[in-house]
């Protein structure tokens, strides 16, 4: 039996949506509301001491961090494969999924949180959002999300996040340039972790990220056109979430575009 603890616009829960559906695997879903911490709940806690999601339960086995999870799944459910036969792919793709989980995921909460999320945050009451900033266990992290939502994108990480993305966006284009996937000839676990963030910039309407950059299009496209992408993906899309995302990510671009002219 797998349980997933998950939450549905987590771009780590949705790696493992995206792998559970491209393995066609049964399971059964816990959803959690990151806005009410749950992922603080005590009982949680246990599960998943990080306080994060996602959490894989698989007959009794607990499995944390999301390209562990992937990592796990592939173990033990190794057909379809997705991690690539030759060592040099494989090498590749995990080279894409360390930069991932080392840099880009950081500042994926950087952006999203500071043109969007933030007006979630200042809408509740002051003490309500007091007592969330205070309740991060984290102190970088609250540290963090303070600035996040009370200077948006004038944040001091922001400018450093809108880099990491250029970097990021042009890397990727580099290694289409020579090879149809990210690892090489094959769909693999660098797409099935990197979908959630190419999903992220759509949501923020910061596509014109990749005017001058057509086979990151191209890709998007092909991932988009996989069965596993609605399960994954489209059947747990929240449209409050991206309707917010849309209306604050339009003002958000020329912003980003001042920053990568300086």
């Amino acid at each position: 039996m797998i349980e997933l603890y998950h939450a549905d616009m987590s771009t780590c829960a949705q790696k493992i949506r995206l792998l559970l559906a491209e393995k066609e695997l049964e399971w059964e879903g816990h959803l959690l509301n990151l806005r009410t911490r749950d992922q603080h709940a005590p009982d949680y806690l246990e599960l998943n001491p990080n306080g994060v999601v996602p959490t894989l339960v698989h007959d009794g086995t607990v499995v944390i961090e999301s390209t562990v999870i992937c990592e796990y799944i592939d173990d033990a459910f190794p057909d379809p494969p997705v991690r690539p036969a030759s060592p040099a792919e494989r090498a590749r793709m995990r080279q894409w999924t360390k930069w991932l989980d080392e840099v880009l995921h950081y500042y994926t909460g950087v952006l999203s949180g500071s043109i969007a999320f933030r007006f979630q945050h200042l809408a509740r009451p002051a003490e309500e959002l007091k007592a969330y900033i205070d309740g991060i266990p984290d102190p970088k992290r609250r540290e963090r999300q303070r600035q996040q939502i009370e200077l948006g994108m004038d944040a001091p990480q922001f400018a450093e996040a809108v880099r990491a993305f250029d970097r990021f966006v042009h890397d990727l284009d580099t290694q289409l340039q020579k090879t149809e996937w990210m690892a090489g000839s094959s769909y693999s676990l660098a797409e099935i972790g990197y979908t959630p963030y190419l999903i992220r910039l759509d949501e923020l309407q910061l596509w014109g990220w990749m005017d001058d950059k057509p086979r990151v299009t191209e890709l998007y496209e092909a991932i988009k056109a996989r069965p596993n992408f609605r399960p994954g993906y489209l059947d747990w899309r929240n449209e409050a979430y991206c309707e917010l995302m849309a209306e604050k990510g339009a003002d958000a671009w020329p912003k980003i575009q001042k920053i990568l002219a300086e």
